[in-house]
């Protein structure tokens, strides 16, 4: 089975369109052209600023982020299911309860 054809027909099932792609322009194709490099740029999310905010915020309290950090790296700390689907809900509810 192709996986470019199931991809595309899983995105016409939810209705996602692909963005239209630009025609291709004709330029000298130079790898180590200044002019080509300063093209680049990336874009962020708003959600990165967001988390580069809240880390600066003071009541973060730190002893609970470093037990959680060295439990994640013994590989010893676990979430029970049920509380991971009760937050889920409540997210997908936006917190109507």
């Amino acid at each position: 089975m192709d996986i470019r054809s199931s991809l595309d027909g899983l995105k016409s099932l939810l209705g996602v369109t692909a963005p239209a792609t630009p025609p291709a322009q004709s330029k000298p194709s130079s790898a180590s052209s200044p002019s080509a490099l300063s093209s680049d740029r990336a874009t962020f999310s708003s959600a990165g600023s967001q988390v580069a905010q809240t880390a600066n915020d003071a009541d973060i309290r730190m002893d609970k982020v470093s037990s959680i950090q060295a439990q994640l790296a013994a590989g010893t700390y676990n979430i029970p299911p049920s509380a991971v689907a009760s937050k889920m809900v409540e997210a997908m509810l936006g917190s109507r309860a």
